[in-house]
């Protein structure tokens, strides 16, 4: 697949820290270049032609997201972060909680998912339980939730897709088993949105969350809502500010050029051709996990049937950050550490250093693989010391 849409990436790196943020599609780059310079640089809700025009800018924006995710735009929220949104959310979930009601959580989840939520079960007398994934294969299956639900449990939270190892949860499954439990599901989409087509109805879910710079465009937060759900939820709020859907949920001003990005970002990943990205990035993954599964000295972390194109590994007698500056040094991003994946970092026994991470996104390509082999390998290779 084609680099061109992609400015950024024409210095010769393998850009392979796309799941810590990817690089900018053209059109968002555009978008928010033409913003910045057209002189409609207002505030909204004014009497005068360039206020409208931000009005109709956040409008479209919504629209767009919401097409992305098949979802009502009455429900879609901006924010600074996915992270800040979810704590927004989850005090206001936490305020309808009763002491002994249960939350649960998983031990696959970025700690976005995880910690706000454990935050706000303290608070009401609340407990969170924890969902685990296989231990072996690293998959998360609705009856690894179904053994921790309870007549208790009033959220699950869950990862789309994990963003240290890639596993997709079931999450159809586990939408229907929090039903069963009268549960509201709670989905972090923040890794899996630029790797599969999402569909909220689809997936069953109350809430979910992404950010937009994970997805080619610049640094916005975006919850989606059931529009009831914001009516019925209290956020805090500023006493001027709006008390309308979604309005009420949105602290401060908007970033209206960044949105102008969003926009973009959104209907370029909208148009993508699914069948082809898919097709692409499991090859690249096929790829790397053949090549490094033959490297001595290298483990690599789970092995789910279904995930996206993101894999983590450990070089025997080497620290995760000493591999990932050797890569540096040929011309390789990667990461290291735990990426806030704190919960799994434990259940693996990785801490305090982690692991090593890869992804790919669809504008790498099979030169990137065999590049990260071909360093890792030479790595794993050096004199200690060296």
């Amino acid at each position: 697949m084609s680099h061109d849409r992609f400015p950024g990436l024409g210095d010769g790196w393998a850009r392979l820290d796309g799941a810590a943020g990817t690089q900018m599609v053209d059109a968002a780059i555009i978008a928010m270049a033409d913003w910045m310079c057209s002189g409609r640089g207002a505030n909204h809700g004014g009497a005068f032609l360039h206020a409208y025009a931000t009005d109709l800018l956040v409008a479209a924006t919504r629209s767009s997201v919401g097409g992305l995710l098949g979802a009502d735009p009455r429900g879609i929220v901006f924010g600074p972060s996915m992270t800040a949104l979810t704590q927004s959310f989850s005090r206001a979930v936490g305020r309808t909680l009763a002491p002994g009601d249960e939350i649960v959580c998983t031990r696959l989840d970025h700690d976005a998912n995880v910690r706000p939520w454990q935050v706000a079960a303290e608070r009401a007398g609340a407990m969170v339980r924890f969902a685990e994934p296989d231990p072996e294969t690293l998959e998360l299956p609705a009856s690894a939730v179904e053994r921790v639900l309870s007549p208790r449990t009033r959220w699950v939270a869950v990862t789309a897709a994990s963003n240290a190892v890639g596993t997709i949860p079931d999450l159809p499954g586990i939408a229907a088993a929090a039903r069963h439990a009268g549960a509201r599901l709670y989905v972090d989409a923040v890794h899996a949105v630029p790797h599969r087509r999402l569909d909220v109805q689809d997936l069953g879910c109350d809430a979910l969350v992404c950010s937009a710079y994970k997805w080619f465009g610049p640094h916005v937060g975006i919850l989606w809502a059931r529009p009831e759900l914001l009516t019925d939820l209290q956020p805090e709020r500023l006493r001027p500010a709006p008390d309308t859907v979604p309005e009420r949920w949105e602290h401060g001003t908007l970033p209206f050029e960044a949105l102008a990005g969003v926009r973009a970002a959104a209907d370029y990943v909208g148009g993508l051709d699914w069948g082809a990205v898919l097709e692409h990035e499991a090859a690249l993954l096929d790829q790397a996990i053949e090549g490094l599964s033959a490297v001595p000295g290298v483990t690599l972390h789970g092995s789910a049937r279904d995930r996206a194109p993101t894999l983590m590994f450990s070089v025997a007698g080497r620290a995760p950050a000493e591999v990932a500056g050797s890569l540096a040094e040929r011309g390789i991003a990667v990461w290291h550490g735990n990426y806030y994946a704190w919960e799994l970092e434990r259940y693996l026994g990785l801490e305090p250093a982690g692991a090593v991470r890869a992804g790919f996104m669809h504008y790498n390509d099979a030169d990137d693989a065999e590049r990260l082999v071909t360093a890792v390998r030479d790595t794993a290779a050096m004199p200690a010391g060296a």
